[in-house]
């Protein structure tokens, strides 16, 4: 892997239940990517070969939850990205961290 990110995304919603369907709909679409994922309390932490291919769902990401009815869209993006090189896995950097 080259490239990691994560993101927040915080839909303004009417109520918890609303910004949960919409925090959903923008879940499912990363899971569709293909890419491996993993979903946290806060954030989801998406890894691939691709910086521009990250970039894109970061952006993607926004127009989902307007199309899902958020009015308005926040996010928080962390990015890691080495072009000539690996960066840690999520399994790397949970494999210690895992219930048996």
């Amino acid at each position: 892997m080259s490239a990691s990110i994560a993101i927040q995304v915080l839909p303004e919603a009417p109520n918890d239940r609303e910004l949960c369907r919409i925090v959903d709909e923008v879940i499912s679409y990363i899971a569709k990517s293909g890419l491996r994922y993993e979903v946290g309390p806060f954030e989801t932490t998406i890894e691939g070969d691709s910086y521009d291919q990250l970039m894109d769902i970061v952006k993607e990401c926004q127009h989902v939850a307007v199309r899902a009815g958020a009015p308005k869209v926040s996010a928080y993006v962390k990015i890691v990205y080495r072009p000539a090189g690996d960066i840690l896995t999520i399994e790397q950097k949970l494999e210690k961290y895992q219930r048996r």
